[in-house]
């Protein structure tokens, strides 16, 4: 049985994109070619162990064993030899890659606290990359069995010509992309919080005055 996102691109996503960029040939309209998972292993030089559990979990996470990534060159302030293992990656394509694509817009996303949607910028070329901080917003990860959280980052690849259909083709599969003015609504909103507590803390900063002016007082009298 086919992957239902395939399915839903197929009969609902590739009819839309035909009309809306006044494509005739269905082969060039744009698709979802591969999707790249890629963790750079924090704590990986001092400790070699953690690579290998980096890599059991994405493969819990896709489906798929994950390759070792070497650093390339030697780099002496990061104690940074090369060949040394740092990192791990794995390439999805066919109905792994809309399993994967699936899941992370309808289960994994949501489940994110405080989630406002993701961010709506390509690289020009029609791909799309996005970060999480944590493996643990995956239902595959067991919480009591994770020895430390690990960030990663996905990239999905597309065939699209430009980033306007790029943007048209993720947003049809259902990614949240943020609404206008979130953004900075929430940066707004951080501003404000920051000045709060800076308020209150020079508010707790000068409450010896009263006591000060209290003594004088009592002096004076």
């Amino acid at each position: 049985m086919a992957p239902r996102l395939k399915e839903k691109y197929i009969s609902d996503i590739k009819p839309k994109l035909k009309a809306r960029f006044g494509i005739e040939n269905d082969h060039a309209c744009a698709r979802l070619v591969k999707i790249v998972v890629n963790m750079g292993v924090n704590g990986a030089v001092e400790n070699k162990a953690r690579v290998e559990q980096a890599a059991k979990e994405l493969g819990m996470i896709t489906g798929q064993m994950p390759t070792i990534r070497k650093a390339r060159v030697a780099i002496s302030a990061f104690k940074l030899r090369e060949g040394m293992p740092i990192g791990c990656a794995v390439t999805l394509r066919r109905d792994r890659m809309w399993e994967c694509a699936d899941r992370l817009i309808s289960i994994v996303l949501p489940r994110i606290r405080d989630f406002r949607g993701v961010k709506d910028k390509l690289d020009g070329r029609g791909n799309y990359t996005l970060g999480l901080n944590e493996q643990t917003v995956f239902p595959e990860i067991e919480l009591d069995k994770i020895d430390f959280t690990q960030g990663m980052d996905i990239t999905f690849v597309t065939t699209a010509s430009n980033d306007e259909q790029a943007r048209f083709l993720l947003k049809e599969m259902g990614m949240p992309f943020q609404a206008a003015g979130t953004e900075d609504e929430t940066k707004k909103k951080k501003k404000k919080k920051k000045s709060a507590s800076s308020a209150a803390a020079a508010g707790h900063t000068a409450t010896p005055a009263p006591a000060a002016a209290a003594t004088a007082t009592a002096k004076a009298e």
